[in-house]
């Protein structure tokens, strides 16, 4: 039941109902043309996390964490920028393709899954927010998120797997948001990424962004590597043409330059160390939360399959040591959190965790690398 509240809200209200009850994508047109003029008119983020807690008032409530503080003593003379990456988990695959055998079904709901995402969205307020496996970009996120003052992108997988599930929403693909206020786009780039000079079925969007604040330029690059043991090399070859496409678009890290992605490869992968010794100077952002500052968390997904549990390293936040520091990242769920069916779950809506890291430019942009 849709509760009583002032003009503006319910009218919020119609909106987020109108993407929840959205099906496949022949049935998006009407759904679009209806959102058409609500899209001028901004909405108010408490408005938009009051309606999604009315949608979640069953669930238990959002996990907590906390942010790490990492910054050194150098002093910063603007704000901080956020960057969040997330593998939220298509919901056709959630639903029809990946068998999450401790996950009820119940809690797939896009009804109630989709409202998760956006509280957990909402909570951590990014500056520029980097998903993968987005399939309910046109009728759900872009709809709600250029109206919380985001430019948003989109890149769908040329042959996605969600195309293979009945009553799917479309293919799944990277999207990239950043709030106008704060930033002005200067380049686009949309990448369809090649491996032994083959087009491959991953992409990438990487985007040159010019700061309000400082008048500081960065790159913001996000992506999805091919899935599954045995790609190793695969991955090791997106990788280098990924590396290859930044190079170019960073004049040789000229422009810092900022990279979020699940790259389906755990530390020990080539494609791992590809990042780790570029020419670009990358670091990644979350080895600053282990004691030395050297070790990657010990997961970032945690799921049951029927093939058994899986609790692994995949999702990364790169940046350029020598132009940016990062000054606090967001904690991880501890295993207590996840519970003893693991992800996803009632409490939280996709089997990735989000990774949020709060970067400022380093005082210092012409020192060499």
């Amino acid at each position: 039941a849709v509760c009583s509240m002032g003009n503006s809200t319910s009218r919020l209200y119609s909106v987020l109902a109108k993407t929840l009850s959205s099906g496949a994508v022949s049935q998006h047109q009407d759904c679009l043309e209806q959102l058409d003029s609500a899209q001028l008119d901004p909405i108010d983020p408490k408005d938009l996390l009051e309606e999604c807690q009315i949608v979640l008032q069953k669930r238990p409530p959002r996990f907590q964490r906390n942010f790490v503080n990492l910054k050194k003593n150098t002093a910063s003379n603007h704000r901080p920028i956020r960057v969040m990456q997330w593998n939220i988990l298509a919901q056709a695959l959630g639903e029809g393709k990946d068998n999450f055998v401790q996950c009820p079904m119940e809690a797939l709901k896009w009804e109630e899954r989709k409202c998760l995402i956006l509280e957990e969205i909402l909570a951590y307020k990014p500056d520029i927010l980097c998903l993968q496996e987005v399939d309910h970009y046109f009728d759900t996120f872009e709809p709600l998120l250029s109206r919380l003052g985001y430019q948003c992108t989109f890149f769908p997988k040329p042959w996605s797997p969600c195309l293979d599930v009945e009553h799917n929403n479309g293919p799944d693909g990277c999207a990239m948001f950043f709030l106008k206020e704060r930033f002005e786009l200067v380049n686009s780039a949309n990448i369809r990424l090649s491996a032994m000079k083959l087009k491959t079925n991953q992409v990438a969007i990487a985007q040159t962004l010019k700061c309000h604040e400082t008048g500081r330029l960065f790159c913001i690059a996000v992506t999805h590597l091919k899935a599954r043991t045995g790609w190793e090399r695969f991955r090791s070859a997106q990788g280098c043409d990924l590396l290859q496409n930044l190079k170019n678009i960073t004049q040789g890290a000229k422009i810092p330059l900022i990279v979020c992605g699940d790259f389906n490869a755990e530390p020990t992968e080539e494609v791992y160390r590809e990042f780790s010794n570029s020419s670009l100077n990358l670091n990644s952002a979350y080895k600053l939360l282990s004691p030395d500052g050297q070790s990657e968390p010990p997961y970032t997904t945690w799921k049951i399959r029927p093939s058994g549990e899986c609790r692994h390293t995949l999702d990364y936040i790169w940046y350029s040591q020598h132009a940016l520091n990062v000054n606090s990242a967001l904690g991880l769920l501890t295993e207590e959190q996840i519970g003893p069916n693991r992800l996803p779950s009632f409490n939280y809506p996709s089997d990735h965790l989000s990774l949020v890291c709060d970067f400022s430019f380093n005082q210092d942009p012409d020192r060499l690398l």
